[in-house]
């Protein structure tokens, strides 16, 4: 069993499965094309979103504060390793692709399974951060044209009730008239709302409605051309090159004082959340095909864009920080707020009404991303074979379209930028380290595979600095994200053990029996029964923390602990002994 579950799918099988199975890539991109590539695949909707967060810091992480800038710089080094390795892994499978598909042609099933699994989080909860700050600038664009909106129907729970606690400390210190307006309409929302047996309903609706109105549109089908993202590319540097020019005539030196209110825990945090801005580096990595001179244009590529990207991050933390307290900047749309903080009105309006147009871009790109990764795991038989089902008029993946669109939609509504930011950020931190580790293991594995360009200095240090690298960043994130993002893990390999292992196309060709076994059912279950304990669990404690509760009669989330422990527990046995069986039924067969 354990040897069927690394197998690989061949190339060939890989080069069938695509529309034009014997079709050459023309190599026709120099560096400075690939340089632009990069630079429009970087600059998204994260320095839009998450730059106010990593700055000011929430309950569960510091900010950087004005060292936001060294964030950035800690950041952007990460990814240069990491998107060397992507560079080498893309350049060994000869088709175009996502992480999922190099990674199951060279590291094996289970690999390609887990990243797959792991991508669902990059592409869904990442869509999910991005619909919060749309909302943001919705709202703001909204006050600012004089429409008002209900707080309770712009918010959610979370980011209501810190509102609240920021303004019972503001009126027992006295400043509540440092609170910026935002502040203060959160923090009533709470009290707006219509209540069902005492729990007040707040809802993010903007947040929900743009993702519905995108996956209706997806539906029925849309082209991504050359020229629109070419235009969307240019209308976010247009925003922030106006954000940045005309912010910096209105900059309080005095705010960039304390420099680094955290110290390195918080520049760290920090370079944890804003990773959310880097996303889409590997825009460079996949093309390594169509690049002449690959071994020599995509190392300059990946740099360049890299630096090019953090000068203009850096610029607007620069910026940001100047015109406001960094304690202010804590917001979805803190480039609006940064102008609104300061009774701006049309500077507001500009930010706000650029930053709606440029996020809903990223909106659509996340949401033609998701239903793929679906697709090319069905059509490979590790989900069922209706999620690979396209549209008989609109040929477009319609079921798994709606089915993320309405998920996406709800967790939109109610969930906070910050925790779905750093779930997005550990998934892609986690399939990087995958991606560096496996550059160095098929170096050995499988050296004689034609590789288009190679990470230089060696298989070891580039790669395992990517490695230590991705690990360091996840490590500054909280437990909640951990906990959660292990669970997700957890329920994949329930997933994977159920249905996909004996469904999988690459296995029915080696013998698989279609049907589950006893053994993998029972291994299907562990896997599920701990993955519900690892969300059952209070995701505030680390390990520690979290058996003290478990082992503690009358503490506070005894009760979570205790149950939360004891599925994982139980399912722990049932999955080692379902894998341990399986394995001695296929060493009997043999």
């Amino acid at each position: 069993m354990l040897r069927g579950i690394f197998r690989t799918k061949s190339l060939n099988a890989l080069l069938a499965s695509t529309e034009e199975p014997n079709h050459a890539l023309r190599r026709s991109l120099g560096p400075v094309q690939l340089t632009l590539l990069g630079v429009g695949g970087i600059i998204g909707a994260g320095i839009f979103s998450t730059v106010g967060t990593a700055a000011a810091g929430e309950a569960n992480h510091l900010g950087a504060g004005p060292a936001l800038i060294l964030s950035f710089v800690l950041t952007a080094i990460a990814c240069g390793f990491a998107a060397l390795c992507y560079a080498e892994f893309a350049s060994m499978v000869p088709v175009s692709g996502s992480a999922y598909t190099y990674s199951y042609a060279t590291l094996g099933e289970l690999i390609g399974w887990i990243i797959g699994w792991d991508l669902i989080i990059e592409y869904a909860v990442g869509n999910v951060a991005v619909a919060i700050s749309w909302s943001g600038y919705f709202q703001a664009l909204l006050r600012n044209v004089g429409i008002g909106f209900p707080a309770w129907l712009g918010i959610d729970f979370r980011t209501a009730a810190q509102a609240v606690e920021k303004l019972a400390a503001a009126k027992a210190d006295g400043t509540v008239g440092s609170l910026l307006p935002e502040v203060v309409s959160a923090a009533g929302a709470l009290d707006q709302a219509p209540r069902i047996f005492g729990i007040p309903l707040v809802f993010n609706l903007p947040a929900f409605l743009i993702i519905m109105l995108i996956t209706c549109i997806l539906v029925v089908g849309i082209r991504e051309s050359a020229w629109f993202n070419s235009a969307m590319v240019a209308l976010k540097l247009a925003i922030i090159g106006f954000f940045v020019i005309f912010g910096a005539f209105y900059v309080e030196p005095a705010n960039w004082h304390p420099f680094a209110p955290n110290g390195f825990a918080g520049i760290s945090a920090a370079a944890a959340i804003i990773f959310f801005a880097y996303i889409g580096f590997d825009a460079v990595s996949t093309a390594a095909e169509e690049t002449r001179d690959p071994k020599r244009n995509m190392p300059i590529a990946i740099i360049a864009s890299l630096v090019i990207c953090t000068l203009i991050y850096i610029l607007v933390a620069i910026v940001l920080t100047g015109l406001l307290p960094w304690t202010q900047l804590g917001t979805a749309e803190p480039l609006a707020t940064a102008f609104s903080g300061l009774g701006m009105k049309w500077p507001t309006l500009v930010i706000a009404l650029g930053a709606v147009f440029a996020t809903s871009s990223v909106l659509i790109v996340f949401q033609l991303g998701q239903p793929r990764i679906f697709f090319s795991m069905a059509r490979d038989g590790l989900l069922p074979a209706w999620a690979a089902k396209v549209h008989p008029k609109y040929r477009t993946p319609h079921i798994t379209t709606w089915l993320t669109g309405i998920v996406v939609a709800l967790f939109a509504g109610v969930a906070n930028i910050g925790e779905v930011v750093e779930l997005t950020n550990i998934g892609t931190l986690f399939a990087f380290v995958l991606v560096c580790a496996g550059v160095t293991v098929l170096r050995y594995k499988d050296p004689d595979r034609p590789r288009g360009f190679r990470v230089p200095f060696g298989p070891w240090l580039l790669p395992m600095l990517g490695v230590a690298a991705c690990v360091f960043l996840m490590v500054y994130l909280p437990p909640a994200s951990w906990w959660r993002f292990i669970g997700w893990l957890v329920l994949g390999m329930a997933v994977y053990f159920s249905y996909g292992y004996h469904h999988s196309l690459v296995g029915r060709e080696a013998g698989r029996s279609p049907e589950a076994a006893l053994p993998q059912r029972l291994a299907g279950l562990g896997f599920f029964l701990m993955g519900i304990g690892l969300f059952v669990i209070p995701h505030h404690a680390g390990p520690l923390e979290l058996w003290r509760e478990a082992s503690t009669v009358g503490a506070v989330d005894h009760g979570r602990a205790l149950w939360g422990l004891l599925l994982i527990g139980g399912g722990l046995l049932l999955a080692t002994g379902g894998v341990v069986a399986a394995r001695g039924e296929r060493q009997a067969m043999s």
